[in-house]
């Protein structure tokens, strides 16, 4: 059975709980809820921030479920004991299949996780020829397979495993982009053309780092499409669990940065997050444990 990664409380339960200023965390293993964390501040200026990255654990795709499952539980664990939020919102593809199930029942605190934008991308295509864009463990993952049977059953679909676009955006983010070569030969086979001519018109974004690297995913495209990022969803998902902003409410404060390493926040990096809004950084060491 397929989990309702967007569901949370309903509205009526979350708004009763709710702080003059609700606070939000938004959580991914590294900086691809950024992306997320953009769209969710637009629609709720108001709104107090924590941005966590568990970046010592990054990426998540090479932990087994288990340990995956474990280590996010843990960390969550510390998380809402630190900041209190009010509302979570897992910017994390694998975290979100694999692990909101056991947050809701281990929490009370209300989850949003991300869905691959399937259903939308099945909604735009006129070639009916669909890519969706994500990492192998995404790509492998039943979930998606029965959104593509549920929404896309009369499109071809191609799933394409990118084992390196998240570890690319983490550079370009950090100031070491990786040459076109490289970012050109990731994208390629999202790109097809069927025996009747036709072809690809969409592709679906399914990892919060990829809209990171949009503007060049559309340069280096071979032809033009539609690129569909989930993040606009969960900021509408949001809204629905927390309601409208108050218009009389001053902006909150610059979001506050969490991370669990810390080793990758070179100068360039610590830019890039003030230029998203990201302003005071902690990192709350949490070695990575494989045993």
């Amino acid at each position: 059975m397929r989990i309702d990664l967007m569901a949370g409380a309903t509205t009526g339960a979350v708004a009763r709980k709710l702080a003059p200023t609700p606070t939000i965390l938004v959580f991914d293993s590294g900086l691809g809820g950024l992306t997320v964390l953009e769209q969710v501040r637009r629609a709720r200026p108001d709104a107090a921030y924590v941005y966590a990255a568990d970046d010592a654990a990054f990426p998540y795709g090479r932990l087994s479920e288990p340990v995956l499952v474990e280590r996010v539980l843990t960390v969550m664990e510390r998380l809402i004991g630190l900041h209190a939020p009010d509302l979570v919102v897992v910017a994390c593809n694998t975290a979100s299949t694999l692990v909101l199930p056991a947050l809701r029942q281990r929490f009370v605190t209300p989850f949003v996780g991300v869905v691959p934008p399937i259903k939308p991308a099945a909604e735009a295509t006129r070639s009916r020829v669909v890519s969706l864009l994500a990492t192998p463990g995404t790509v492998a993952r039943a979930y998606t397979h029965e959104l593509v049977e549920t929404y896309a059953g009369a499109c071809a679909v191609t799933l394409v495993g990118a084992p390196n676009l998240a570890g690319f955006a983490e550079a370009e983010l950090a100031g070491s982009p990786v040459d076109d070569a490289a970012l050109a030969s990731e994208i390629a086979p999202c790109f097809v053309t069927l025996e009747d001519g036709q072809r690809t018109d969409v592709v679906c974004l399914a990892c919060t780092h990829y809209p990171l690297l949009l503007p060049r995913f559309q340069a280096l495209a071979p032809w033009p499409v539609t690129w569909i990022d989930p993040a606009p969803a969960i900021a509408r998902r949001v809204i629905q669990l927390l309601g409208p902003v108050d218009r009389n409410a001053p902006d909150a404060a610059p979001v506050f940065g969490a991370f669990t390493g810390g080793a990758g926040l070179t100068a360039p990096l610590r830019r890039s997050l003030a230029a998203r809004g990201v302003g005071g950084i902690a990192v709350e060491a949490m070695p990575l444990g494989l045993q």
